[in-house]
């Protein structure tokens, strides 16, 4: 039976921390078989708005993102926090290569309108180049993949939400006959619900608690891409911490 591949979605609020780094590189370490790695940034990328006086807008958890901030916002994902995690996967000793979905055009996109709202330069997956993150794969890389993608029409840059990266990374290989596994890594445990995590959640359940205020903001597109990638034949998806990595968590059915 053909090993799944494991893709995996670290968000961006622990990233310039370097003990969260060590422990994300350890459970790396010990994860057995083929690895995908996609990465937030949402922390940092705010933070360096700000500095540029730039307007910070969310709708949805979905960063609204001007043409001048998709310039800073691929300033700090690609550069400074993709190459941050590169450094200290290459010291462990894990062969990782850092890019974007610009890189080999790896991931093309086309403006994401939600209900018809301009969010700017906010793209939704449209093609991933599997066969070239396989080539990376066989060679036994590690691919650590910043949330930019190439525009089909323009050819512009485009900011993806990291958790619609994984989820378009995981299914697309499923398309391909590959079984694919999804795991997002926050900063907490799981999806919490009245004060605690819910081990199980399925679509109707996910929609209620959004409608009810109790599920929110990053969560929101967290939750629906799990639901999109089981739809799209990904054969697991969690959301959990580094704690719960192996196995804990909210699992998806």
């Amino acid at each position: 039976m053909t090993t799944p591949i494991a893709v995996v979605k670290v968000g961006g609020n622990e990233l310039d921390d370097a003990s969260f780094l060590a422990e994300l590189v350890e459970a790396l370490r010990r994860s057995q078989g083929p690895l995908v790695l996609a990465h937030g940034g949402g922390k940092e990328i705010t933070a360096a708005l700000e500095r540029f006086s730039q307007p910070v807008e969310f709708i949805d958890g979905l960063r609204v993102t001007s043409p001048s901030a998709m310039d800073i916002m691929e300033m700090v994902v690609c550069g400074s926090i993709n190459k941050r995690l590169v450094a200290h996967c290459v010291r462990a000793g894990i062969a990782a290569i850092g890019m974007s979905g610009v890189d080999l055009g790896v991931l093309r996109c086309q403006p994401l309108r939600p209900g018809g709202i301009d969010l700017g330069r906010v793209g939704a997956i449209t093609t991933v180049a599997t066969p070239t993150l396989n080539t990376m794969l066989v060679n036994g890389w590690l691919p650590i993949i910043a949330p930019v993608a190439l525009g089909e029409d323009d050819g512009l840059a485009y900011n993806v939400n990291a958790d619609h990266v994984a989820q378009g990374i995981a299914a697309a290989f499923c398309t391909t006959g590959r079984p694919a596994e999804l795991v997002f890594v926050s900063n907490v445990p799981g999806v919490m619900l009245d004060g605690a995590v819910v081990e199980q959640l399925d679509a109707a359940q996910v929609e209620a608690a959004i409608g009810a205020g109790q599920i929110s903001g990053g969560m929101i597109p967290k939750v629906r891409s799990a639901h999109a990638a089981l739809a799209a034949g990904v054969s697991a998806v969690r959301i959990t911490n580094l704690a719960g990595f192996a196995a804990g968590g909210t699992r998806f059915v």
